[in-house]
């Protein structure tokens, strides 16, 4: 799925910034009732997609995530962006830099769509203790989509984006992805930076990625390994 999208991409039957449009059109569609994202890049996701189909048509070399999209969970740093960690505590702080694994995907010209929604300070596991409220099951609404990477899960399965960013304690990613019916990754322990992380517990917690199928799983951990 991922590999073939790149191709399309690299080989011009897909722009980078098409990728992106249909992402958001997906996110203004659904996501008022499922609130995967409480907040959206979405003119420097377009700025950066323009920038890597011209790259592309001039011939230039592009990174391995060349206009695939991410969505990063709300306690990983993303510079100008809010990382609120899903808490009023933080609802006015803007992301001072970008973590060590938001630098990556960057550098490999993956694009940062947006920030999903979790449990207040990633303590939970259902994804209804947000201040930003709850977010659903997309494939059953009404149900939660488990936590605290609830939302990183919820977008991947409403195809918000094509890959997305959670992290993990004892279960927060590999929780919504059962529940949600993608697939999530905690990475062993040390094997991915976890600076820019407002971790929950430092000795345990592991940022780590969603995605549909596991090429989408490797594609996003050669890149933050």
């Amino acid at each position: 799925l991922f590999i073939e999208k790149l191709n399309s991409i690299k080989n011009g039957e897909l722009t980078a910034k098409e990728n992106v449009e249909n992402f958001l059109k997906v996110i203004k569609e659904k996501n008022d009732s499922i609130n995967a994202f409480i907040e959206l890049n979405e003119e420097n996701a377009l700025k950066q997609a323009e920038e890597i189909d011209e790259k592309i048509a001039n011939g230039e070399e592009v990174g391995s995530l060349a206009g695939l999209v991410f969505g990063i969970k709300a306690n990983i740093n993303v510079e100008d962006l809010i990382i609120s960690a899903a808490s009023k505590t933080l609802e006015n702080y803007l992301g001072s830099y970008n973590a060590t694994v938001v630098d990556y995907i960057l550098a490999e010209d993956g694009i940062i769509i947006g920030i999903t929604n979790m449990d207040e300070f990633a303590a939970g596991s259902s994804t209804e203790t947000s201040y930003y409220g709850p977010t659903q099951n997309p494939n059953a609404l009404g149900r939660i989509p488990g936590g605290s990477s609830g939302g990183s899960a919820a977008a991947v399965a409403a195809q918000m984006c094509d890959i997305a960013l959670g992290s993990d304690t004892g279960g927060s990613i590999r929780n919504p992805a059962s529940h949600c019916g993608v697939i999530g990754f905690k990475p062993t322990y040390g094997a991915v930076s976890r600076q820019g992380l407002l971790d929950l517990s430092m000795s345990l917690d592991q940022i780590g990625p969603f995605a549909e199928d596991v090429s989408g799983i490797a594609l996003a951990l050669n890149t933050i390994v």
